[in-house]
């Protein structure tokens, strides 16, 4: 008897082992192309060409969890950015270039360690009817561009920590390791921030300072690099965020600030933005987005930028959907934000496109 009991105490105690240790990993994917026309005062003309990931970067990943009993739980995630229209990678030379960590997850939350998409891309990613892509992409003007650019968008060597969702709210702090031997703060990325969703309230609050951050585009002008200078331009860049949508059901509303900063020794640069915009639901498979982006630079003369984009989403399924959107971005003659590497300041762009996604 007693050997019996023994035998079916050991069997037990396996399944429970066997239990904790069921581990799952999920393949997933975006596939998207588009045929997009742009006019942005390149003096080489306009352009006509076919590009990938416009309604979502185009995508393959790897993600996957481990029961490790407890409620605890390890979880993963790889993702490779590509490029459909010729098949090279989405993020430079790096293999994992849109996400790649490991982590745990539990009753108190969520720690991740590694390449992660900051809670300042989550958050406009959040408020942006346009997703932060198509025409209207909303990174492409925030901080006068600087936002579509790391660590602004994804952060290096960073552990993260999110709150258990409590009434809605959910809180993250983030802290990425400059690895700079003798100085702790050179590149350094830290940022806390706040999401409120219930009902048809979506609120997001964000902080994010990145030392000695690369900057492009025109404000390497306002930050006073010379135009012969081949070595990018950093400076330390901070970062405050709010914004909100409401779901009114028949239209959703969206609203967004950021206040930006560029810090030199001997300089710096303030950066405003404002954005309003509106996703229509027409259908359940049929929505339009449109949204007015204003951004100007503080401390530039004639550094102000405005965007208007207009969209259209229609759903073949619930993985595959067309679209079409355009966009139509006016600077000022100090400014350039999303213009072309050969456009001189001061060149409005105008964006159209039109194509197809497919999600796997």
């Amino acid at each position: 008897m007693k050997k019996t009991l023994l035998a079916l105490a050991v069997l037990g105690a396996s399944a429970g082992v066997a239990s904790a240790q069921q581990s799952n990993v999920t393949v997933y994917g975006i596939v998207d192309a588009g045929v997009q026309y742009k006019n942005d005062g390149n003096p080489a003309g306009k352009t006509l060409s076919l590009e990938s990931g416009q309604q979502n970067g185009s995508r393959l990943g790897f993600k996957g969890t481990e029961d490790l009993g407890g409620g605890l739980s390890a979880i993963f995630t790889l993702e490779n950015g590509f490029n459909v229209d010729d098949g090279t990678l989405g993020q430079g030379s790096r293999l994992f270039g849109r996400q790649a960590w490991v982590g745990l997850n539990g009753g108190f939350g969520t720690v991740k360690l590694g390449r992660q998409q900051t809670a300042l891309y989550y958050a406009l990613d959040a408020i942006d009817p346009f997703r932060i892509n198509l025409a209207g992409n909303a990174q492409k003007v925030f901080g006068a561009g600087q936002y579509a650019t790391d660590p602004l968008s994804r952060s290096n060597n960073t552990v993260s920590y999110s709150t258990a969702t409590i009434g809605g709210f959910t809180g993250s702090a983030s802290y990425g390791f400059g690895e700079v031997a003798g100085n702790n703060s050179a590149g350094r990325t830290v940022g806390a921030g706040g999401t409120y969703v219930n009902g048809p309230v979506n609120v997001q609050l964000v902080y994010q300072k990145s030392n000695t951050a690369p900057v492009v585009g025109a404000l390497t002008t306002a930050l006073g690099v010379p135009s012969t200078t081949t070595a990018p331009a950093t400076a330390d860049v901070s970062t405050a965020f709010v914004g909100a949508t409401y779901d009114f059901r028949v239209v959703k509303a969206h609203l967004a600030y950021a206040n930006t900063k560029f810090n030199l020794t001997t300089t710096s640069v303030k950066d405003n933005d404002i954005l309003i915009g509106v996703t229509v639901p027409l259908t359940s498979a049929d929505n339009v987005l449109a949204s007015y982006i204003h951004n100007d630079v503080k401390d530039l003369t004639a550094a102000k930028s405005n965007q208007f984009a207009l969209g259209y989403t229609h759903a073949l399924s619930a993985r595959t959907s067309l679209y079409t959107s355009a966009a139509y971005l006016k600077n000022d003659s100090s400014i350039g934000v999303n213009t072309g590497t050969n456009a001189p300041l001061g060149s409005n762009v105008r964006i159209f496109n039109v194509g197809m996604r497919h999600m796997f």
